[in-house]
């Protein structure tokens, strides 16, 4: 199927065109025809699947159909969990209605509420969103949602993560109940589920068509997977190696705690690597230089929590390196599917240390196969991490 064929208006065939697009992705071809009907959608899809465009492209056809707007009115929210997020997805619905008459605005925290309150005098036609600040700016009667007709959660599962499930329906508490509902999300807990009951009184979800896009099992097989074990006490060492002696072009490297990622910059520093790290406690316009840094490539390495990671959108990414692994399989999948994107081979490194083998057997256990390991010279292992159990099952209370 080609997008020709989804029934999109000329100004957004257009620009879509101009981009590149040609075949709809799965969750495209699957999410668009049920959202231009008006229809509630549950859609779960990992990064990389297209997922933005399949709902910010319904929602311009929908809105190319009348241009009204009143002032600090919204027509359709799009909430997401991260500032990076917000402007990424902004950034995307401007593209794709540079031929047609309608706003977008990204709003976040970390900078001043007042440029932000300014602009949404005139009303917006799409708000992409952070949900605190949004809060913030209700509260202080910068915008009405009476004339809203969309609501979008994106990255849903990584809202409840952080917290923000008290934050969103507070805000859906303000929503008219006549409007559409989107929720996407990487993976579809029963926190995700139960945060999609909130979509209205008479959980309307119950109706909602549910899509489930690249199981949350598999893995693009275009990533190279392979792993290390490692002493703790061995990490920054052995990665200041692998860059060196490996001459890495680039590389996104998640760890877990954001004291740990200014920790291992300066680590890398001493040994004669240049980086940066991002995570919660960077002002705004130092994330977005740093981001920008980094995808124009004038930073090589960066270091990143997981949550601050969300929203980095890099096409042509090399490698992403687990130097914490993470808790969730979920998190694995979602973290190695930044590379190899488009079709494009990808590497995923992990470091693996005795502490780890309950997480490494239930990410195994998810991707039913054992990840390959690799020794390195100048690195043996004092804590042996044992071969996985592949049928392992994490106990309800971990």
């Amino acid at each position: 199927m080609l997008f020709s064929k989804l029934g999109l208006c000329s100004p957004i065939a257009q620009a879509i065109k101009e981009l590149g697009y040609t075949t709809p992705t799965p969750i495209q071809k699957q999410a668009i025809p049920v959202i231009m009907s008006g229809k509630d959608l549950i859609a779960t899809a990992q990064t990389g699947t297209g997922k933005t465009a399949a709902f910010v492209l319904p929602i311009l056809e929908r809105f190319s159909k009348v241009q009204t707007l009143r002032g600090k009115r919204v027509r359709a929210l799009i909430l997401t969990p991260t500032r990076e997020l917000s402007v990424q997805v902004e950034a995307n619905v401007a593209l794709y209605s540079k031929h047609m008459n309608l706003t977008s605005m990204a709003i976040y925290g970390g900078v001043d509420t007042e440029t932000q309150k300014q602009r949404l005098i005139e009303g917006v036609d799409i708000l992409v969103a952070t949900p605190g600040r949004l809060l913030d700016l209700i509260h202080q009667r910068a915008l009405h949602f009476d004339k809203l007709e969309v609501l979008v959660l994106d990255e849903a599962d990584r809202m409840v993560d952080m917290g923000f499930v008290g934050d969103i329906n507070k805000i859906i508490d303000r929503l008219p109940e006549a409007r559409q509902n989107l929720l996407f999300s990487a993976t579809m807990t029963d926190d995700v589920r139960a945060l999609s009951y909130g979509f209205s009184d008479d959980k309307a979800s119950d109706q909602a068509v549910e899509i489930s896009i690249s199981p949350k099992t598999k893995a693009a097989p275009n990533i190279n997977q392979w792993l290390i074990t490692v002493d703790k006490d061995t990490k920054s060492a052995l990665l200041s190696h692998l860059i060196k002696e490996q001459k890495w072009d680039q590389a996104l490297i998640f760890i877990e705690k954001k004291h740990g990622a200014a920790k291992l910059v300066d680590q890398l520093a001493k040994r004669g690597i240049e980086a940066d790290s991002i995570h919660g406690d960077r002002s705004q316009a130092m994330r977005e230089k740093i981001l920008g840094d980094f995808k124009s490539g004038k930073l090589k390495y960066l270091v990143a929590t997981g949550v601050a990671a969300r929203g980095i959108d890099i096409g042509d990414l090399s490698r992403v390196v687990n130097y914490d692994l993470p808790f969730k399989p979920e998190e694995y999948i979602h973290r190695i599917g930044r590379t190899g994107r488009a079709g494009a081979t990808g590497e995923a490194i992990s470091f693996v240390a005795m502490g780890d083998f309950k997480n490494l057997c239930a990410i195994e256990s998810r991707l039913k196969h054992i990840i390959k390991r690799k020794e390195i010279d100048g690195f043996p292992v004092r804590k042996v991490v044992p071969v996985s159990i592949l049928n392992y099952v994490r106990k309800a209370n971990r």
